[in-house]
C-alpha cells in the first residue's frame, strides 16, 4: 500500500466532457456530481470565473488516468 500523495488525474469512468470534474471527485473523494454542480454554479454566479476557458486550461494540463491504474 502507498502513503504518497495520489497524482490528480483526468477520470476515464466518470466523464462527460473531458474528465475534469469526475478527475477532481477522485482526488477529493467526492461525489461527481456534486462536483459538477458546484462547477457549474460557480461558473454562471461569478463573473471572476470563466468556468469554460478553466475548464479547457484544466483538460490539456491535467493527465488522463490508463485504464490499468
Amino acid at each position: 500500500m502507498s502513503y504518497g500523495a495520489r497524482p490528480l488525474r483526468r477520470s476515464v469512468d466518470d466523464r462527460v466532457i473531458g474528465g475534469v470534474c469526475g478527475g477532481l471527485a477522485e482526488y477529493l473523494d467526492l461525489d461527481p456530481t456534486i462536483v459538477r454542480v458546484v462547477y457549474v454554479l460557480l461558473s454562471i454566479l461569478s463573473a471572476a470565473f470563466p468556468g469554460t476557458l478553466v475548464y479547457l486550461i484544466l483538460w490539456i494540463l491535467i493527465p488522463s488516468r490508463d485504464y490499468y491504474e
